[in-house]
């Protein structure tokens, strides 16, 4: 199967018609300059002016007016429950990124986090599924993953 031509414009609604699908795991939805495949196993370049959160786009439209749906992957996740204000409160102190529901929180697993909401009451469940945090607090970008060398990594900050 021959590649597709490269990316011509991030797509934000979706068009009358999808070709098909670009399948990516949140990692993978952070692109600069890349080539992604899609679900059928063809090839196309993306080359964008900077880092870009593809959550918030619907997908791509290539240079030959294909165009391809960003599905986010399925996951292992952690599944949050219990006292979800507190919770949350914690997880989002430590940078962690967190897909919030009326019922559930959910995370990657970070063993070091898993303690942590243990000792805080969480029950804690194993689930797969499609991750989609919340952006950066003012609606876009992302929240990265706290890094555990507390005292090295926040020596210029408190908190």
């Amino acid at each position: 199967m021959t590649d597709l031509p490269p990316l011509r414009r991030l797509l934000k609604a979706r068009p009358d018609r999808c070709d098909g699908a670009v399948i990516l795991d949140y990692d993978a939805r952070l692109v600069r300059r890349k080539r992604l495949v899609t679900a059928e196993g063809r090839g196309f370049m993306v080359d964008l002016a900077e880092v870009t959160n593809l959550d918030a786009w619907w997908g791509f439209e290539l240079e030959d007016g294909t165009l391809l749906e960003i599905v986010p992957a399925d996951e292992a996740l952690m599944e949050v429950t219990g006292d979800l204000p507190r919770l949350a409160w914690h997880i989002g102190n430590r940078h962690t990124p967190c897909q919030i529901t009326d019922t559930r929180l959910l995370i990657r697993h970070d063993h070091v986090i898993e303690a942590m909401l243990a000792q805080l009451g969480a029950r804690l469940r194993p689930v797969t599924g499609p991750f989609t945090p919340e952006g950066g607090a003012y609606g876009h970008g992302r929240t990265m993953g706290h890094y555990h060398d507390h005292d090295q990594k926040h020596a210029a900050h408190a908190h």
